[in-house]
C-alpha cells in the first residue's frame, strides 16, 4: 500500500535546530555548575522527552535539580528559537503533499509549548492536521505518540511513514507497525540511524521528496 499519511519529527528534520538544542544543554549545565556533555551526547537525545533525556546524558543531573536545569535550557533555547530556520526545500514539500490530497501529521519530543512556538514563528500550523507533543502523550520510542495520530486521522499504520533523524523515531515507527525514512542531515549519524533499519534514507530534502513521491497517493475521500 502506498502512504496516503506522512508525518514529520520537528527538531532536526524540519527544522534545523540540532546546534541550538545542544548548545543550549551544555549552557544549562555550565549555568547549573555541572559536567557539560559532549556534542555527541547531546544530540543523541533530541526528539526524547527532554526531562527523560537530561537524566541520561548530563553528569550529575539530579531529579530534585531537574526543574531548574529545564529552566535554565528553556531560556537559551527560546531565545534563538525565533531565528531557527526550516531546512531548504521542507515548506515547498510539504505544502505539496497537502496539494496532493495527504495528510500531514507532527510527532515530536518537544513540549505543546515548544511546538506551539515554533509553528507560529513560522507560520505553518495549517499545514499540519494533527501535531503530538512527548508532553501530551508518551516519549518515543513507545508507539503511543503514533497510535493516536492513526486513530484520529482514522488510518491504518501500513498507509503511513514516519519521517524523522534519529534512532528514537524510527524505533517508534517500528513499535507502531508503521514505515519510516530516516534523513541523515539532523541529529544522528548516518551510522547511528542505519543501524535502527529504518524502511528507507533520504541524504537531502530532495531525496526525501523523490521518496515520498514514488510511495505516496492521495487518499480516498
Amino acid at each position: 500500500m502506498k502512504y496516503t499519511t506522512v508525518i514529520f519529527d520537528w527538531d532536526g528534520t524540519v527544522v534545523d535546530s540540532t546546534y541550538v538544542i545542544v548548545d543550549s544543554i551544555k549552557k544549562a549545565s555550565r549555568e547549573l555548575g555541572l559536567e557539560e556533555p559532549s556534542d555527541r551526547k547531546a544530540s543523541w537525545v533530541i526528539g526524547l522527552s527532554l526531562p527523560q533525556a537530561l537524566m541520561e546524558v548530563v553528569p550529575g543531573l539530579t531529579e530534585q535539580r531537574m526543574n531548574d536545569f529545564i529552566a535554565a535550557y528553556r531560556k537559551y533555547y527560546f531565545t534563538a528559537d525565533p531565528d531557527l530556520k526550516l531546512f531548504d526545500g521542507v515548506l515547498p514539500l510539504i505544502k505539496r503533499l497537502r496539494e496532493q490530497g495527504l495528510h500531514t501529521a507532527v510527532a515530536t519530543g518537544k513540549s505543546r509549548f515548544g511546538l506551539n512556538q515554533a509553528l507560529e514563528n513560522h507560520g505553518i500550523g495549517d499545514l499540519f492536521d494533527v501535531t503530538k507533543t512527548a508532553d501530551q502523550t508518551r516519549s518515543k520510542p513507545h508507539p503511543l505518540m503514533l497510535e493516536e495520530i492513526f486513530d484520529e486521522l482514522m488510518v491504518t499504520p501500513a498507509e503511513c511513514v514516519m519521517i524523522g533523524d534519529t534512532s528514537h523515531d524510527i524505533q517508534m515507527a517500528q513499535n507502531a507497525g508503521c514505515d519510516s525514512i530516516a534523513v541523515s542531515y539532523g541529529a544522528h549519524t548516518l551510522q547511528e540511524i542505519s543501524k535502527a533499519e529504518p524502511s528507507y534514507i533520504a541524504h537531502n530534502v530532495t531525496e526525501l521528496g523523490h521518496l515520498l513521491a514514488m510511495y505516496s497517493k492521495k487518499r480516498a475521500e
